[in-house]
């Protein structure tokens, strides 16, 4: 039995020889699939080519099926079934999905966005799985990787950024936390008095310089920088115990500085920067998939 050559088989014609041996009659089917008589009928002629095989037969005032056409009519039904089963955008009801979501960030910035989306979700999709990863790593590799599906981030890709796509979260201002007795904390900071603090700073890969050290660069200075964290939980603790200085977006310090004795100051003016936008990031290959494109859309509406 020799291999039949799937490229040579017009495979539009399955649907045509599904409406003929439905019918039963090659005007019904014209009608059915808002063809031409004559179109029906050369595809009628080429299906009988392909299967060698009359497939359907005059007899009398009617016709009928031959033995083929009968084992066909099985088949067809089962494999067009599945065709337009694969073809068809899958459905998706979160009330009823047990599908996993992986969304990671920094801990600080997840504490503040997922808990009012958890909150959504336990009514509106409550078999839902969420899986948050909030340890220091290199969040957009791991995303470009599938490793995770959502990011949250206030930084930017690296690389790769033309297969991201993004909505907005929040805008917060980049400011100066320490603790409340630090001599700093009462009074204007200027460049010069930034230099001579001892400073702290938040890696969350764990490797680079911060942006304030690659700003001082292009001035032809540099700060001291005597510690480097990868997470924004303990800050607190090391501005009220001791005199370092932090650079960190002000939504955060709010967060982490609540009810801690530490204060928020501008940074100078020759570090000042726009304010730092906070993003919901994905791969292109989950944007259309409707599980993804559902959360995207409770996301948007919790932070309108």
């Amino acid at each position: 039995m020799h291999e039949v050559n799937l490229r040579a088989v017009d495979l539009n014609l399955l649907v045509v020889l599904e409406a003929l041996l439905e019918e039963r009659s090659v005007t019904r089917a014209a009608e059915r699939l808002h063809m031409s008589q004559p179109a029906v009928s050369r595809a009628l002629q080429r299906l009988r080519d392909t299967f060698d095989d009359l497939l359907i037969a005059r007899s009398g005032t009617h016709y009928t099926l031959t033995p083929r056409a009968e084992h066909l009519q099985v088949e067809l039904t089962w494999v067009l079934k599945n065709i337009r089963q694969m073809v068809q955008a899958p459905k998706f009801d979160p009330l009823r999905t047990r599908q996993v979501v992986r969304m990671a960030g920094p801990d600080v910035e997840v504490c503040q966005l997922v808990p009012e989306l958890l909150a959504h979700l336990q009514h509106a999709a409550p078999t839902l799985q969420v899986e948050l990863d909030s340890r220091p790593s290199d969040y957009f590799s791991a995303l470009v990787n599938g490793d995770i599906h959502f990011v949250i981030s206030g930084l930017a890709p690296s690389q790769q950024d033309d297969q991201l796509h993004r909505i907005f979260l929040e805008s917060t201002e980049v400011g100066l936390m320490m603790g409340a007795a630090h001599p700093l904390a009462s009074q204007s900071i200027d460049l010069e008095a930034y230099l001579t603090a001892r400073h702290g700073y938040i890696s969350l890969t764990g490797r680079g310089p911060a942006f304030a050290d690659a700003a001082l660069k292009a001035m032809g200075k540099k700060r001291n920088t005597v510690l480097r964290l990868t997470s924004f939980a303990s800050v607190a603790d090391y501005c009220e115990r001791s005199d370092l200085v932090f650079m960190l977006p002000k939504s955060i310090v709010e967060h982490v500085g609540k009810q801690r004795d530490v204060v928020f100051r501008p940074v100078p003016e020759e570090l000042r920067a726009p304010e730092l936008n906070f993003y919901l990031y994905w791969h292109q290959r989950n944007h259309r998939d409707p599980m993804h494109r559902w959360l995207r859309e409770v996301v948007q509406s919790l932070v309108v």
